[in-house]
């Protein structure tokens, strides 16, 4: 029997999966790492910090495994987005990553916008300057770090670090690229005019090469610590979200993904990048060879349903608080929630906005706080939906991942909301499944990831638009697209009252 590696490297810990060919998740293993927060709105990590842990649980993985080192045959990335490692001349580490939810560089975005253009910026990258993206990160380096920005020869994404760690050879791939704001999209090559409009010279981004691309094979000296076999064939591997894609089988138009964590990311198939959705959603290169995928966030998704539990009934399971909720009617006697209790991302990219319960009268018990949260969160995800179909896209079947696919209530909720069949997955390994897809894609298993997803992925169970639900969520969602619109001045007046 053969095997792949998918290693993730998330915020938090890095997730390393052993599949074999038959698509079976033989080994997990996650290690943890620190996050460093020197002040409000600042989030960094040592790299060094992921490769020791990552070597850590392939080790792990290696004593456990009852095969010969040959018997793995690929091994390939997942990895958080956007976070900005600086490289020296001798590809050394300068400073600490700046990582994707660092917020300090809303200054720099403006400059972005100033100097290059909001339309010209959104023409060339297909997505607007949102302090997340890695350029914002580089522009802030540079003008308060002067003396250190002076010894960049290049930046990496995090799974590229770790992946150059291993192998001794340095590369990025499109779907990472995308999240930079230096990437041309449509073109897949890296934008000579943002580079130039911002006085950064391009030699500083890495070479760069497709997700399914083998770099190269483990390092003798990686070799000996982890217990992989020099033959093991390293593949460039993809962003998070895009791997996630892969690994839910969205590869096909009409596809799209629904994943539900902290935040909620709503993302669709695209087989070309000549769409215009004017900066409003992420559109980004997928894993997919030759292929896109665009992408709406809710920032407090499954976060709005945890605080709720922590505030109203912490010392009671998601499974306890939920129980009474199928005893509730479409539109939680009408009640509405927004989200917004960290800000949102998608549509309005607004930090300030806050979150609200509109519609609270005498006869609302916890059940129906509690389903009004799942339709809110659902109705955010939603905005992103419509967006995506007011551009002439059409949504055939959505795959339902992450927390919202544990509740089979809320997995109705979703059907009947976006008015599309809703799919569960019988094995959800998202993003780090993805990442072994592509090792076996790329190891030559399948001749298609399509092909690969038809081995590796199983139906558990499809949800379809209950008729009634779907048209009181219709009007519903009317409703709750005028909440920000009718809360966003009170909001930015509440920001003077609220403790620092």
């Amino acid at each position: 029997m053969k095997y792949v590696i998918g290693i993730d490297l998330g915020t938090s810990a890095v997730k390393i999966l052993l599949v074999n060919q038959e698509g079976d998740v033989v080994q997990e293993i996650s290690k943890s790492y620190p996050l460093i927060q020197e002040k409000t709105g600042y989030n960094e990590q040592n790299p060094e910090d992921w490769v020791n842990q990552t070597v850590a649980g392939l080790s792990d993985l290696m004593r456990n495994f009852s095969g010969q080192p040959k018997d793995i045959e690929g091994l390939s990335f997942s990895g958080q987005m956007h976070g900005l490692v600086l490289l020296d001349l001798n590809n050394e580490i300068i400073r600490p990553a700046i990582i994707w939810n660092d917020t300090r560089t809303t200054v720099e975005c403006e400059d972005i916008y100033a100097k290059v253009g909001r339309d010209q910026l959104v023409n060339i990258t297909k997505n607007s300057a949102l302090e997340g993206f890695t350029l914002p990160k580089i522009l802030w380096v540079k003008k308060h770090e002067p003396e250190l920005f002076a010894r960049v020869n290049k930046f990496l994404m995090p799974k590229d670090y770790v992946r150059y760690k291993l192998t001794g050879k340095l590369h990025t791939e499109y779907s990472d690229a995308a999240g930079t704001l230096l990437l041309d999209v449509p073109n897949k090559k890296w934008s000579k005019e943002i580079c130039n409009s911002l006085d950064i010279d391009i030699g500083i981004c890495p070479p760069l090469v497709a997700s399914h691309d083998e770099i190269g094979t483990i390092t003798k000296t990686y070799a000996k610590q982890t217990g992989l076999g020099l033959s093991t064939r390293i593949f460039a591997g993809g962003a998070d979200n895009a791997c996630g894609a892969v690994g839910a089988g969205v590869l096909e138009d009409g596809k799209t993904l629904c994943s539900i964590g902290s935040s909620g990311v709503l993302l669709s198939y695209e087989k070309n990048g000549d769409k215009d959705f004017q900066g409003k959603v992420h559109y980004f290169n997928h894993s997919a060879p030759d292929s896109f995928y665009t992408m709406g966030v809710t920032l407090a998704a499954g976060y709005s349903l945890s605080w709720f539990k922590e505030t109203f009934a912490s010392e009671e399971s998601f499974e306890s608080l939920l129980s009474e909720i199928k005893s509730v009617s479409a539109g939680s006697n009408g009640l509405l929630f927004a989200p917004y209790i960290v800000g949102e991302r998608t549509p309005h990219a607004d930090s300030s906005i806050r979150g609200s319960f509109i519609g609270i009268d005498s006869s609302h018990r916890r059940k129906h706080f509690a389903r009004a949260v799942l339709e809110g969160i659902t109705f955010s995800l939603n905005e992103s939906l419509q967006i995506f179909r007011e551009n002439g896209k059409e949504i055939e079947t959505i795959i339902s991942i992450g927390g919202g696919a544990k509740n089979e209530e809320w997995l109705q909720i979703q059907a009947d909301i976006f008015n599309s069949k809703v799919v569960r997955l019988s094995s959800e390994q998202g993003p780090g499944l993805g990442a072994t897809m592509l090792a076996a894609y790329g190891c030559g298993w399948f001749d298609t990831l399509s092909e690969c997803a038809d081995k590796f992925l199983t139906v558990e169970k499809e949800f379809t638009p209950h008729k009634e639900n779907m048209e009181t969520y219709k009007e519903l969602f009317k409703l709750y697209q005028e909440i920000y619109r009718k809360t966003k001045d009170l909001n930015k007046k509440l920001v003077n009252f609220r403790d620092e």
